[in-house]
């Protein structure tokens, strides 16, 4: 999270929210432990990793949305799912991470 902080600081010194994104659970094997985070600026920049790579894409979808909405939600990508093969998460485990605006 400390890595993130610089990147944090600066969007919102330059007017943009953010929206910060935590694997809070995982079952089975994955890519990241829970408390990995990633934040994502309102402009699309992305700080920090979940899945090392495997989900971002999807994720940063998310937390746009998360950003427009305004409200916090807990997404889930699974080994099962057939969003999980899209966005390229293969490693048979699922991730719950939850995603939520930075509000000051």
């Amino acid at each position: 999270m400390r890595e993130l902080l610089e990147e944090i600081d600066r969007w919102r010194s330059a007017g943009e929210r953010v929206a910060l994104a935590r694997v809070v659970a995982l079952e089975g094997s994955g890519p990241r432990q829970p408390g990995a985070a990633m934040a994502v600026s309102e402009s699309g920049e992305v700080a920090g990793s979940v899945s090392g790579g495997c989900v971002e894409g999807a994720v940063v979808a998310e937390a746009l949305e998360v950003l427009a909405g305004g409200e916090g939600r807990l997404v889930t990508f699974g080994y099962s799912d057939d969003e999980a093969f899209a966005v390229g998460l293969t490693c048979g485990g699922t991730l719950h991470i939850f995603i939520e605006p930075l509000d000051w």
